[in-house]
């Protein structure tokens, strides 16, 4: 099980420097660069990780991901430990670890640093404490607090978390076993994680809970990675790969028939339907995943044996699923081959991790021929982070943008008497200056269609009013 966690982090390591930053992850670091209890899409942790990581250098891509791969080999850490909690040998805890460790999802988010690979870290954590809860309520107070402060950190990087953790309460109460529940301690993490989390809340609340706007603009489709229902359930067959679609529905099925586990398949479902209902990514369901593989790697070990023959054919699958997880969510690919290669199609992110660097390039080139004033204004805050990390050589000042925590970090200066904008159609700032120039387009250079090709330059002169009258127009969260 450890080899298998080592060999895994070893491949993330090696390919963690490929490509570039992910739009989130200079997001991050700007986000990290102004500290508070909350931002409009998200807690604190994961910009104070960032934070961190910059401290000790702030140009290396490998140490900011550093994080990520720690979270990410601790999934297929807990994997292995979950199968022993279900009663697995060495062997299906090493076949249960190897199986997550080839998962696409696991791989994709191990790569970067963001909210989702340590969200994924705290339900394996998570769930790993509650099935040794039903396994044996002895020593339920520690178990209870140890819940209460993983969920209480969880929340602090992702609220997404809230989800699971009511629907596991949920399918205690319809299935049992209540009596987990029938204790003090239940209530004692519950009050942990919520204090943990109040500050957050805290923020919110002062703040006009942005985070439903954002979430309202992610169930429409304004996130890149948004899916349709029709494509959240089909998704559901590759989040892990789809040679290990029967492995999980197996591990499923096996929950079900054992009445002390039925609570999991129960918040399976529970999850499934929220998350279709209120147009949720795909993703949002992964975090199930590595418990039902778990639980269904151990039967499958069993039926193994010392069959080599059968080993060797179930080891073969799990190398083809973690080979063809990497090609297509990991940097594997030469940047120069990727458009013509169906990874762009099938990983978003890969095309949000390219390009940074030229466009900010280009926006220099621009500003070079401008006066000594100029502000610049994006479009979205990948654009503005991209220019906060690779903007100092050519001259560029903060950027500004009213997009998610950018717009509470305030407008541009009205002493600008000329403002760049990256990204922004020419009829949204005809409201805003009197004067609209035409500054050329991005172009990354290798014709990867990413969120950021083509988008337009333009120089904006004369506004129409003070910053201070024109920024609450200029907020726009998803």
């Amino acid at each position: 099980m450890y080899w298998v966690a080592g060999l895994f982090a070893a491949v993330l390591v090696a390919f963690s420097n490929r490509y570039g930053y992910h739009r989130d992850e200079l997001y991050f670091l700007a986000a990290g660069r102004h500290p508070a209890w909350g931002y409009a899409d998200q807690p604190p942790l994961t910009p104070l990780v960032a934070r961190a990581m910059a401290a000790i250098d702030p140009e290396s891509l490998p140490l900011l991901r550093a994080p990520a791969v720690l979270a990410a080999t601790l999934v297929v850490v807990c994997a292995g430990l979950t199968a022993r909690e279900f009663g697995g040998g060495r062997a299906a805890r090493a076949l249960a670890a190897a199986a997550v460790a080839s998962a696409a999802l696991v791989q994709g988010a191990g790569h970067l640093l963001s909210t989702a690979v340590f969200d994924l870290a705290a339900w394996s954590v998570l769930g790993l404490l509650v099935l040794r809860l039903l396994r044996d309520s002895a020593g339920s107070g520690q178990v209870w607090l140890a819940i209460g402060l993983v969920a209480g950190l969880g929340l602090l990087n992702k609220s997404l978390l809230i989800f699971p953790a009511a629907a596991l309460v949920a399918a205690l109460l319809v299935v049992g076993p209540r009596k987990v529940l029938a204790t003090r301690y239940f209530a004692g993490a519950v009050g942990l994680a919520a204090l943990l989390w109040l500050p957050y809340l805290w923020w919110q609340a002062r703040n006009g809970w942005p985070q439903w706007d954002v979430g309202r603009a992610i169930a429409g489709g304004s996130s890149g990675t948004s899916d349709s229902p029709i494509m959240f359930v089909l998704l559901q067959f590759g989040l892990m790969g789809p040679l290990l679609t029967p492995l999980w529905i197996y591990g499923l099925r096996r929950l079900w028939r054992e009445p002390r586990y039925r609570a999991v398949p129960v918040a399976y479902g529970l999850l499934f339907v929220v998350f279709l209902l209120t147009g949720g990514k795909a993703y949002y369901l992964g975090g199930m995943y590595p418990i039902l593989l778990a639980a269904g790697a151990v039967p499958l070990a069993a039926l193994l044996g010392r069959r080599h023959w059968r080993w060797t054919a179930v080891c073969a699958v799990v190398t083809v699923n973690a080979i063809g997880s990497a090609v297509l969510f990991l940097p594997v690919l030469p940047v120069w081959s990727l458009p013509g290669s169906p990874v762009l199609a099938v990983n978003y992110d890969a095309g949000e991790t390219i390009g940074w660097p030229e466009l900010v390039r280009r926006i220099g080139a621009v500003r070079a021929g401008l006066g000594r004033d100029v502000a610049v204004l994006t479009a979205d805050y990948g654009e503005a982070g991209a220019i906060e990390r690779f903007g100092a050589p050519y001259d560029l000042p903060t950027p500004h943008s009213g997009h998610n925590a950018y717009w509470w970090w305030g407008p541009p200066p009205d002493t600008a008497t000329e403002v760049l904008t990256v990204g922004i159609e020419r009829d949204q700032l005809a409201e805003l200056c009197a004067v609209v120039e035409p500054a050329g387009h991005i172009d990354n250079g290798l014709d990867i269609d990413n969120d950021e090709q083509g988008e337009p330059l333009f120089v904006c002169r004369g506004l129409r009013a003070p910053w201070g009258e024109l920024w609450p127009r200029a907020k726009h969260l998803g």
